[in-house]
């Protein structure tokens, strides 16, 4: 049965904004994560779900698009997001932080990348720059695959088409599901077909697809750097007051690229397993990433957050 705020959520889902009021402050002891349908970002989350239900609260995380995510903080119907992937996400977190609604808060991942990319026979062919893509309109179909609808990334890529930004006027952007759109791809490389997408790392893509990401990026679209990205976790104002010790952790609470690659290379090789399951199975074998994480968090009646954590994850096959 679906709990009142995520009741909430959908209704906002469905674009109906009439709320039922928070009224009161939230019990201490809940902790609502929200997510995208990202493999990283839900490997974060279901991994901060876990270890905050081991310190003994509440938690719980519920899945929407980016837009929906930044409007749940704003109103108190959720409060910690894990992938506020920046520069690209700037127009949509933005107003969020500048109004005060929305805080930053830490960064959990540098040294990411979120651009366009292209098969590595497409950039050694001549498409290497964001400059080259309308060279080969034609073998492109005039098409840029993105990710879903609402995303931050498919929005850079239509203010850059609206914009006629590098001479993309013509082109149009093919929304779907991250699964579908890297089935597209790889449909696309076993023909040696031409196709320009959204990109990232780490993911799994980068390790099953041979390919490679376009130079040219400016700020005003991914960002300077080629692409090169940091994710930031975001919090709702005020929670960080009303829940001290939850804060810590999620301070703490960091990911080294090298992990979340070898993370989603373990669910792509077998697609049986949960991204939950992938992420303590991980987890488990590093016991130095999660000793930090837990440095200096307390379970919610007091006692060690480690030990408490060490006890749960003894119990996970």
């Amino acid at each position: 049965m679906l709990r009142p705020h995520q009741c909430r959520l959908a209704v906002l889902f469905l674009m109906i904004f009439s709320f039922v009021s928070a009224g009161s402050a939230m019990a201490k002891k809940e902790v609502r994560f929200v997510s995208v349908s990202w493999t990283g970002v839900t490997v974060k989350t279901e991994l901060g779900v876990k270890i905050c239900e081991s310190l003994g609260y509440e938690a719980e995380n519920t899945m929407v698009s980016v837009p929906i995510a930044y409007k749940a903080l704003e109103i108190n119907e959720a409060d910690v997001f894990l992938g506020n992937w920046m520069p690209s996400m700037k127009t949509i977190a933005n107003k969020y932080f500048s109004r005060g609604h929305v805080v930053k808060y830490v960064a959990n991942m540098p040294g990411a990348k979120y651009t366009l990319a292209a098969p590595s026979y497409v950039v050694d062919g001549g498409l290497k720059d964001f400059s080259d893509i309308v060279k080969y309109g034609e073998k492109l179909g005039w098409k840029i695959y993105g990710i879903e609808e609402g995303n931050d990334g498919n929005a850079v890529i239509q203010d850059m088409i609206d914009k006629n930004m590098f001479g993309l006027g013509k082109f149009e952007i093919v929304p779907s599901s991250e699964a579908g759109m890297l089935s597209q791809v790889q449909s696309f490389s076993r023909e040696k077909k031409w196709v320009v997408f959204l990109g990232w790392a780490p993911h799994h893509m980068n390790e099953i697809i041979d390919m490679k990401y376009l130079t040219g990026s400016t700020p005003e679209t991914f960002g300077k750097n080629d692409g090169t990205a940091v994710v930031f976790t975001n919090i709702r104002n005020g929670f960080d007051k009303e829940n001290p010790n939850v804060c810590t952790f999620i301070k703490n609470f960091k990911f080294p690229v090298s992990m979340m690659n070898q993370i989603m290379t373990m669910l792509h090789d077998n697609e049986n397993l949960k991204p939950v399951d992938a992420g303590l199975a991980w987890v488990k074998k590093h016991p130095e990433v999660y000793k930090t994480w837990l440095k200096g968090v307390q379970t919610a009646d007091g006692g060690s957050g480690l030990e408490a954590f060490e006890t749960y994850l003894a119990s996970v096959k």
